[in-house]
């Protein structure tokens, strides 16, 4: 499998470039995240999807058995960089990977995603659940793509345990990147998830089973 993975030098991104090794291609912005991705196995082409063409990244993607889209402005960005990252972002490469031919499409989104922002959450996050919002509305207009979104919890860095929640909606938690990260693999594999919005969190049941049943 070739696997595109915007992002390809984020937390998620370089987890699950680890898991896929010579399969996955990781796109980043910054020329000096080459060597990270290239020591996963993977594939490093630089891509600044806030500046690159429609042309541009419908030639990276072309061929591909599926997108992921797990980039994100970052913390300390403004509230403009989670549209031009976020959202944008997102809707280049959904557009890129239809005209491309491109079946698959797995993006990344936020637990939150898909209702107005909490009140009294500040400016940047409200821009952010807004972007990850657009993105997501997007996707679901698009009949080419074999959509899969799935909004995460709170991200940790502890080791995974490989045991989660995943369903439609879920009572909000964490979840360790290590798991999205697996969890993004088994969605690889099981096409049949398309046009399934999926919240996750750490939980009590194998990633396997989970994604089997869905």
């Amino acid at each position: 499998m070739r696997i595109i993975i915007a992002g390809g030098h984020g937390k998620i991104g370089l987890r699950l470039a680890e898991r896929l090794k010579s399969g996955a291609v990781g796109l980043v912005r910054n020329p000096a995240h080459v060597a990270d991705v290239e020591a996963t196995g993977a594939e490093a082409v630089v891509c600044d999807l806030e500046k690159a063409s429609l042309d541009e990244v419908t030639e990276i993607v072309r061929g591909a058995d599926a997108v992921v889209f797990a980039a994100g402005a970052g913390p300390g960005s403004g509230a403009a960089r989670k549209d031009t990252v976020d959202r944008a972002a997102s809707v280049l490469l959904a557009e890129a990977a239809e005209r491309a031919g491109v079946g698959r499409f797995i993006q990344i989104s936020s637990m939150g995603a898909g209702k107005p922002p909490a009140p009294g959450r500040d400016e940047v996050w409200a821009a952010y659940i807004d972007a990850k919002t657009a993105a997501e509305e997007d996707l679901r207009r698009r009949d080419g793509l074999a959509w899969t979104i799935v909004r995460p919890g709170r991200l940790t860095d502890e080791p995974g345990t490989g045991l989660v929640r995943l369903a439609p909606e879920v009572p909000p938690g964490s979840v360790p990147r290590d798991d999205v990260a697996a969890v993004i693999m088994a969605l690889l594999d099981n096409p049949g998830t398309a046009g399934q919005t999926l919240e996750l969190v750490s939980g009590a049941t194998p990633i396997r089973t989970l994604v089997a049943t869905e």
